[in-house]
This record gives C-alpha cells, sequence and structure tokens, in this order.
C-alpha cells in the first residue's frame, strides 16, 4: 500500500483584512521576533503548553458565541476559550491526566463538539505502538470547560490494530455520534486467508451525554485506510456521513449514508463518480455539510487522471442522488471544506501557489446552484494547517492555523 504525502505548504503568515481575529500579518520584524519566541517556547520541554506548537486545531463554537478550541502537545489534549472571535483566549485546560500519544496532523487531529446545553465533547486517536494502529477516545465537559471525564476508549475492539480518523457529530437531542476507520474486519480476513481490500466504517452513539456508549456497529467494509471522514445531522435528527470508499474494481471515489434512526445505518450512495483507481491512501477526505432545508453540500478531491480536482455538488433527495459535480479546482488544490448556512454556502481549500500556501474561498447564495470567482482570503509561506469553516449561527469564519504562529479566526462574510 503507498501513501501519498499531503501537499507541502512552506515560509511567514501573509494575511490581509482579517476580521474578528487577531491581528495575523506584522511587520516583518516583530513577525520574525514572534516565530523565533515561539519556536524556542516549542522546543523548550518545561515550557507552558501553548496552541502555537500544535500543528492541528479544531473548534467549534458554544450557544453563547463562545470559540472553543482544541489541540494536542506533549502527549495531553487541551480546550481554550475565547469570547472575544479569537482575540484571546483563557489559560489552556488539559483534558487527559495521564500522558498518552496523541495523533494530531495532516487529516488526524482531536475534535469538538458542543450540544444545546453546553456540554463539551472531545474526541482524538490515541496512538499505539503497532504501525498504524490506534484506538478511539472520548472525554467530555459538563461544568463549561472547567474539568473533563477521564478518558475512555469507544472503539470495543482493543486490539493493537487500526481504529483511526475518528469524526463526530451532536444530535438536537444531545445524542453523540463518533465514528472511525476501523481493521477489524481486515484482521478476520487475514486469519481467514482472505483477501479484504481498505478496511472498515464503524460507529458508536450515546444518548445519555457520554456516560455509556452502544457496542460498535458496522456502517460499511472495504473503505479507504486513511481519509478523513465527515459527518453531519439531517433535519430529521439522524447522522450522514461520508466517506471515501473502496468500489469495485479499486475505484477510490466516495461513499454516503443516511441513517434510518440511530441504531441503523441506510444504504451506501455513491457520491461523485471520478473512477479514481488507485491502490494507495489519498489522505484527501470529503467535506459535507447540511442545510436547515436538508440539501446535502459536498465537496471533496480526486486524482482522477481524466479529470482531477476539486469538486462540489448537492443533493435535494437526502443523498441518493446529487447534482453534476462542479469541478473548482485543479492542480495543487486540496482539502476543501464546506459549510451551509441557509441558502448561503462557503467552500474553502488550499493550493500551492509555486512559492506560498493559499487559502482561496468562493460562495453561493442560492443553495449552490451558482457560485462567485474564487479569491484568496488568506496565505503563508510557511507550513500551514488545512482550512476549515465554522459558525456561530449568524456569521462563518474560516478556521486556520499556521506553524507556530497564534491560532487564527477569520470572518469571510464579506469576502
Amino acid at each position: 500500500m503507498k501513501f501519498i504525502t499531503p501537499f507541502l505548504f512552506l515560509a511567514t503568515l501573509a494575511v490581509s483584512g482579517c476580521a474578528n481575529g487577531p491581528a495575523l500579518a506584522t511587520a516583518d520584524d516583530a513577525k520574525q521576533h514572534n516565530v523565533n519566541e515561539a519556536k524556542s517556547a516549542c522546543a523548550n520541554a518545561s515550557a507552558q503548553p501553548s496552541n502555537q506548537c500544535a500543528e492541528t486545531i479544531s473548534a467549534a463554537f458554544d450557544g453563547k458565541g463562545g470559540l472553543w478550541i482544541t489541540w494536542a502537545n506533549k502527549d495531553h489534549v487541551y480546550v481554550q476559550l475565547s469570547g472575544d472571535k479569537g482575540q484571546s483566549f483563557t489559560a489552556p485546560v488539559m483534558v487527559n491526566a495521564n500522558a498518552e500519544k496523541i495523533e494530531a496532523k495532516g487529516e488526524y487531529r482531536p475534535k469538538i463538539k458542543l450540544d444545546a446545553k453546553g456540554n463539551i465533547y472531545l474526541t482524538w486517536t490515541q496512538k499505539l505502538e503497532g504501525h498504524h494502529s490506534g484506538h478511539i477516545r472520548f472525554s467530555r465537559s459538563t461544568d463549561e470547560g472547567r474539568h473533563f471525564s477521564a478518558p475512555v476508549t469507544v472503539n470495543d475492539n482493543r486490539d493493537n490494530i487500526g481504529h483511526r480518523f475518528d469524526s463526530m457529530a451532536v444530535g438536537k437531542n444531545g445524542e453523540i455520534f463518533i465514528a472511525w476507520l476501523d481493521a477489524r474486519d481486515v484482521e478476520e480476513a487475514k486469519k481467514a486467508g482472505k483477501k479484504f481490500d481498505g478496511t472498515s466504517l464503524y460507529y458508536s452513539w450515546s444518548n445519555d451525554g457520554g456516560e455509556h456508549f452502544y457496542p460498535n456497529k458496522r456502517i460499511a467494509t472495504h473503505t479507504c485506510q486513511c481519509c478523513r471522514l465527515d459527518t453531519a445531522i439531517a433535519p430529521d435528527n439522524t447522522p450522514v456521513i461520508t466517506w471515501r470508499h473502496v468500489f469495485e474494481g479499486g475505484i477510490r471515489d466516495h461513499g454516503l449514508v443516511k441513517f434510518n434512526d440511530w441504531n441503523t445505518p441506510g444504504d451506501t450512495q455513491r457520491l461523485g463518480r471520478d473512477n479514481w483507481k488507485i491502490d494507495a491512501c489519498p489522505h484527501h477526505g470529503p467535506g459535507l455539510s447540511i442545510s436547515d432545508s436538508g440539501i446535502y453540500h459536498a465537496v471533496w478531491f480526486s486524482g482522477s487522471p481524466a479529470n482531477p480536482g476539486l469538486f462540489y455538488a448537492y443533493s435535494t433527495d437526502s443523498g441518493r442522488h446529487f447534482s453534476a459535480p462542479v469541478n473548482f479546482a485543479k492542480e495543487g488544490a486540496g482539502h476543501p471544506h464546506v459549510l451551509a448556512l441557509g441558502a448561503k454556502v462557503k467552500v474553502v481549500w488550499q493550493e500551492f501557489d509555486g512559492t506560498n500556501n493559499v487559502i482561496k474561498l468562493m460562495k453561493s447564495a442560492d443553495n449552490g446552484k451558482t457560485w462567485s470567482k474564487p479569491g484568496v482570503i488568506a496565505q503563508t509561506a510557511k507550513s500551514g494547517d488545512q482550512p476549515f469553516l465554522i459558525s456561530d449561527g449568524q456569521k462563518t469564519y474560516l478556521s486556520w492555523k499556521t506553524q507556530q504562529q497564534d491560532y487564527g479566526l477569520i470572518s469571510i462574510d464579506d469576502k
């Protein structure tokens, strides 16, 4: 099995027009001074934990407009709260008291979600000693992030094998849905002397705020081994999940399942027909957002020789059929993310222009039927995290982190 290295993004932050966020663009001398200080602090084993030292950051708003971020540093997961849209944060709160190896790079990262009551839920992948092995971990806070429960392992198969690339969603009644890529079926096939393409997609869920989780159940077999998943909650309060699948003939396009109820996955639907045949791990998972009106909005990456790049499509029938895909970015683009707020839909992604890593944005005001011309909203010559879109229910923001720099939240409604 080959692995395709994700795009490498190199050199200083140069973001302009940032609204409601930290001053990410500074004079060159001050910028270099801050970078040098950050490098020194991150290399110091006794230094206080800082999100500047994290490679990835995940973010979510609570019902009061507070911005919560989570990240990993030195074998611990941390959370912080901002009451001013990312301009300042509270001191980091450690989640796992006992140190454990944590996957927190590329399409791996700790996840954070909140329910309507303000309870905070976290998942992450604990790295084990075996090759590409791991466990899915969960912790929660019921006191506004002051304390977190002792982490528990969600996967009930505890073999030293792959349980990785978790995705989490929270239902309207506080249900917690967690899905991940799981290698238990691969191992069973090996014992029986059979071939098993890819891996499997499993899930568990809780209806008591994470005190207990139902036994693991399988959603699909033959999924790609190493691409992020994305999960959303449909208007009827059931989970919908999308992933890169291994279809017949070694085609690695995308699958989607809408649950009939929390205990019953529906049939696998096909998202896009790029017909990308490859025996490798692209490390490029899809993005999914569902509007209040029930329209599914999806984005994904394909390396198909006939039609490569990034794609967008929408569905008005709960994912059974999708519109003709829009190929909105070509060579050098990756890791798209989508967010729908009413009829307004926004898509962000990364591109490498030969010198800088740029974050681009395109917008639709009519549920994805027509789109604005893509525009650059941020760029860096340094290494950067993947871009994500989040919303406080009123506005949409770019959530983005560059290497050894402060986390940035950029309002994009006026872009």
